[in-house]
């Protein structure tokens, strides 16, 4: 199973162990609106299970380009009816962990709703 495969069970199961154990270390978060990178496992782990609650049942992947260590999804949802479409750009180390994952989102009206619903899931994680 490779890392991508990997990172689609997980979002299919939901399992937070799964991608707990997915996560390297040393891993790095880029959030489209945190302008510094999150650094570390913990970090990383607690922006993508938020973001899982926060994007909800109408997401979905719609787009898929592979590299040799890592790929670009691009993803739709929608949220209060509003329409979300963005990439997640994921690295992999050679045991298939997550070692860099970056999100990217259009439009702006979505970016804005996501800031304000991710601060408020962080928050309640803390």
């Amino acid at each position: 199973m490779t890392g991508l495969d990997s990172w689609y069970a997980y979002m299919k199961s939901h399992d937070r162990a799964a991608l707990w154990d997915l996560l390297h270390p040393d891993a790095v978060f880029e959030s489209p609106v945190v302008h510094t990178p999150q650094r570390g496992r913990d970090i990383t782990f607690k922006y993508l299970s938020s973001a899982e609650k926060v994007l909800g049942g109408h997401f979905t992947y719609v787009g898929e380009w592979r590299s040799d260590n890592g790929a670009v999804l691009e993803f739709k949802t929608i949220i209060d009816g509003i329409e979300i479409n963005g990439v997640d750009i994921i690295s992999f180390d050679s045991e298939g962990r997550i070692t860099h994952f970056k999100v990217m989102v259009r439009p702006l009206k979505a970016i804005n709703m996501l800031h304000r619903l991710m601060a408020e899931q962080l928050a309640a994680q803390s």
